[in-house]
């Protein structure tokens, strides 16, 4: 499926979980890698404010684009997040969403208020 890249400049972005290991197989505990780099994955959890809405997110991201200094409740960047749409079919329920994905996450800083 096609991925959707998001922008994110009049975003704020804040962390609400910390970086844990991305798992492929529940069953047998396997390690989710990257299908072109064979990197592990790790996933973070997000609130995405933008225009007086926001969402809870899952955002998956290569170790190696874990940022040092991330603290939860502090703004932190998403560079290269892209949305892809997905669905399957578990147990003969069909099942879909929208994953997302980020080439990094990295401690940010909140946006300047206009007019403060």
């Amino acid at each position: 499926m096609r991925s959707i890249r998001v922008e994110t400049s009049a975003a704020t972005i804040l962390l609400t979980e910390a970086p844990e290991t991305k798992i492929k197989d529940r069953q047998t505990g396997e390690v989710a890698t990257d299908a072109n780099t064979g990197e592990a994955l790790m996933t973070v959890g997000v609130v995405y404010i933008e225009d007086g809405e926001s969402s809870l997110v899952k955002v998956t991201v290569p170790q190696s684009g874990v940022g040092e200094g991330l603290a939860l409740g502090a703004p932190v960047a998403l560079p290269g997040l892209i949305a892809r749409p997905w669905e399957s079919t578990f147990n003969g329920q069909q099942r879909h969403g929208i994953a997302f994905r980020a080439a990094a996450v990295t401690p940010s800083a909140f946006p300047a208020q206009v007019g403060a």
